[in-house]
């Protein structure tokens, strides 16, 4: 293994910011190559030409398997864990040594535009889910990389905003998910989120990096900011970040030697840093990968995508439909699926079946295809009684309906939850004709669903990769049971979910007034009725439960098909505190489940084991986890809801925390949370918005020149809003411009391969606050010092390369 004592003080900070998009910088002299890192959530994202971070130009092949949201309501670690290898093989054949993924932030607010790419409102399920990922990416030889760490639930103001959550929710909510995935797969890198957390920047937040990730929970791995998210390259040294991407040129080197000289950065904090990447490269460079099986791929994506199709309704029994059903298919999602997310996950599929395909090579009997409405939402009342008039003769008619590109994308939050109106206005005329209607949902998140009744069956497909749409066939017509269970509640509005009055933050912060009741915990406290609660989903056949026993070391219960068909049951187990003293706690929390697969008539024995995280809490005054002396009410079932055994363990542990919490943290009443609640919870004042007009600083959004003193910053923002508005009018979201409106101006430094410094930075917000000449000049003569300085840095490193190789 090399080691930094062979490095020089200046390779050692070079070694820490990338050389460009997607590689970071490599050491010539001593023999250390570049590092490829790449996107890879659901699917490698191996760029052939010009490197950008948002999906934008064209990609390798790679199998698109289906996206987090998706693989999270099979519940299903094992299967996970065979995806994690198809991506780690995937990404080796490509040449990729890290890969960005997966992620793993809490569905705080189902609104959150990235929600398709991550597992659920769920930690525990999270980071088993997550972890198992992890396991199969590094199985490969290729290192994951979790993320976003941490606290990032919102798109709007991503690379500026401050979360400020209390101790005890960043712990138990926020960071749990992180914290499995760290104790049980041992990640060799994680990525820092773009956000500030109470204060400060991800990438340089030393309570996250080095207090909690570190010293905690063992992680030895390399941190690696999110791309155009590092602040600060010294703050971040010392806080516990690692590598700085994409490539901000050699503006971070010349930061971090000066504050050598000036004694504001050790040696030996350098060397830390510097060794990690020393250690990543040394880990890649040992593995070895399996090669790639493209149909198998496509096999595992096509299983992968039946296990996680849910089944949210089938009213006398309509499905699954026998062969020679006479079938209509409407819907324009049924000739052009929508099968991924869009942003920087966005994967270039090796093949893909379209719905048509799929029922094409199906036993049904496909007497018609309608395109029934557009998918913009523009209203076309002959696209409508085209379908009207083609299912006319139809058993069944199958409507092909979801969220489109424009709904959910990065870069970009959700502003309702709806369905596009022309969609749900056709389905209620086909259910008003008398169709009977199978409605077949596309979407990476939670939709309302008001028009429930208006069909017969609803099969929700989530984003389901690029052999989705056969998935959907094999369920429909009952060649796989439907063994899909939601992984986060669908409530009956949005207006009924708990951070609905808090998000997102608009301004400077994004305030996490809800604490612990996020999803389901908020649901079952609050006793607010929802549409789906977490955890459901339905079969083609039926399961008892019975015989709970319950030991020191878990609950165990026996699980029988009832029915006639075999299929898979998804047992949960929840934890419900009985005693009331001590720290106030949700309702129910998953501690445990297992899926099960049955045969018509067997019965299985399940054991659900509890850990040394089944009982805790986080105690904010003593700074510890806790368990708690008392009664525990052991609840196992189908979902939070349905509930078919409950049973009591008594705890020994601490004596009841005394917390001095408010009444609403107790109640769960939390949807209008008051300041001075909101701040005894936090234990410090709530930090509020200024409300003045003030100068526009390195690190305010781009958004905010609305506001700028300059006309023509203001003119700059106006057409940037234009141009979004213009393209998401066309179906076709501009990540491009949801970046830059997004980010901050400091970015422009971080993503410009050093052709921009900090310093001109500085002297272009100086345009933007209305002192143009000064402003021009400052980035005039900041352009030719950064150049100077560049070359004479670059050159020192080459210098020292040719003198090695002449050695």
């Amino acid at each position: 293994m090399k080691s930094v004592d062979e490095l020089t003080t200046l390779e050692k900070a070079a070694l820490l910011s990338g050389e460009t998009v997607w590689d970071s910088r490599p050491l010539p002299r001593v023999g250390l190559r570049s590092l490829v890192l790449a996107d890879g959530p659901h699917g490698v994202r191996r760029q052939l030409g010009e490197g950008d971070h948002l999906g934008i130009n064209a990609s390798a092949q790679a199998t698109c398997f289906p996206t987090s949201a998706t693989v999270a309501n099979s519940w299903d670690p094992a299967l996970a864990e065979r995806v994690g290898r198809a991506l780690g093989s995937e990404a080796a054949g490509l040449g990729v040594d890290v890969l960005l993924g997966p992620g793993l932030n809490i569905k705080r607010s189902p609104l959150c535009g990235r929600n398709f790419e991550y597992f659920s409102e769920d930690p525990l399920l999270t980071g088993v889910l997550a972890a198992g990922y992890v396991r199969g990416i590094q199985s490969q030889g290729t290192a994951a990389c979790p993320k976003h760490f941490a606290v990032n639930s919102q798109e709007h103001r991503r690379m500026s905003s401050d979360s400020i959550v209390d101790e005890r929710t960043l712990r138990e909510m926020y960071l749990a998910a992180f914290e499995t995935v760290v104790r049980e797969s041992s990640p060799r890198s994680l990525m820092s989120s773009y956000n500030k957390v109470n204060g400060a920047y991800a990438h340089e937040n030393r309570h996250l990096l080095t207090e909690i990730l570190r010293d905690e929970w063992g992680f030895d791995g390399a941190v690696v900011s999110d791309w155009g998210g590092s602040n600060d390259a010294v703050e971040a040294i010392k806080a516990g970040g690692t590598l700085e991407m994409p490539s901000p040129g050699y503006g971070s080197v010349r930061e971090i030697m000066a504050a050598l000289d000036a004694g504001e950065l050790t040696e030996s904090e350098l060397d830390v840093r510097a060794a990690e990447m020393l250690a990543l490269t040394e880990w890649i460079e040992g593995g070895t990968a399996e090669p790639v099986d493209a149909d198998a791929h496509h096999a595992l994506a096509r299983q992968v995508a039946e296990q996680s199709a849910v089944l949210l309704r089938n009213e006398d029994a309509v499905l699954p439909l026998a062969a020679g059903t006479r079938v209509a298919v409407v819907g324009d999602f049924a000739e052009t699926p929508r099968y991924q997310g869009a942003g920087s996950s966005l994967v270039n599929p090796t093949r893909l079946t379209t719905p048509l395909e799929a029922l094409g090579s199906s036993e049904l009997d496909v007497v018609a295809y309608a395109q029934g409405f557009r998918r913009d939402g523009t209203p076309d009342a002959a696209l409508a009684e085209a379908a009207l008039t083609v299912s006319a003769d139809a058993d069944v008619v199958l409507f092909y309906m979801g969220l489109d590109e424009t709904r959910e994308s990065e870069g970009k939050d959700r502003e309702d939850l709806t369905v596009a109106a022309n969609q749900v206005e056709l389905l209620t005329s086909l259910a008003a004709a008398g169709r009977r209607v199978v409605v077949v949902l596309a979407a990476g998140s939670v939709v309302e669903t008001p028009w429930l009744d208006s069909c017969a069956a609803l099969l929700h497909g989530y984003l389901g990769g690029q052999a989705g749409a056969e998935a959907v066939v094999s369920v429909l017509t009952g060649e796989v049971n439907p063994s899909g269970r939601l992984a986060e509640t669908y409530p009956v509005a949005l207006e009924d979910n708990p951070s609905h009055a808090y998000f997102p933050g608009r301004g400077q912060y994004a305030q996490y007034r809800e604490g612990l009741f996020v999803g389901y915990r908020y649901y079952t406290t609050a006793d607010v009725a929802v549409r789906f609660p977490f955890g459901y989903g339905l079969s083609y056949t039926t399961f008892e439960y019975s015989d709970l026993k319950i030991t020191t070391t878990g609950a165990s219960f026996t699980v029988t098909n009832t029915g006639d068909l075999h299929g898979a049951e998804v047992a949960q187990l929840y934890i419900s505190r009985a005693t009331a003293e001590g720290l106030p706690r949700p309702a129910r929390e998953l501690k445990g489940f297992q899926k099960v697969q049955l045969a018509p008539g067997e019965k299985a024995r399940v054991t659900i084991p509890f850990d040394e995280r089944t009982f805790r809490a986080y105690d904010v005054e003593a700074d510890a986890w806790v368990v708690e002396t008392g009664e525990y009410r052991v609840l196992v079932g189908a979902s939070v809801e349905d509930i078919r055994l409950d049973g009591k363990r008594n705890v020994k542990g601490v004596d009841p925390v005394a917390a001095a919490v408010p009444g609403t943290y107790r109640t769960g009443a939390v949807t209008d949370v008051s300041d001075a609640d909101f701040a005894a919870l936090l234990g410090s004042d709530v930090p509020t918005e200024s409300g003045e007009r003030r100068d526009l600083g390195i690190n305010d959004p781009l958004l905010a020149m609305h506001q700028a003193k300059s006309p023509l910053a203001r003119l700059v923002a106006r057409v940037l809003r234009s141009l979004i508005a213009r393209s998401e009018a066309k179906g076709k979201p501009d990540l491009n411009l949801y970046f830059l409106y997004n980010m901050p101006f400091r970015a422009i430094a971080k993503m410009t391969n050093g052709m921009v410094s900090t310093e001109m930075v500085t002297s272009i917000t100086s345009i933007v606050n209305g002192h143009f000449f000064r402003g021009v000049g400052g980035t005039v003569g900041g352009f030719f010092r950064n150049a100077r300085e560049t070359k004479a840095l670059r050159a020192r490193l080459t210098e020292g390369a040719a003198q090695a190789a002449h050695r």
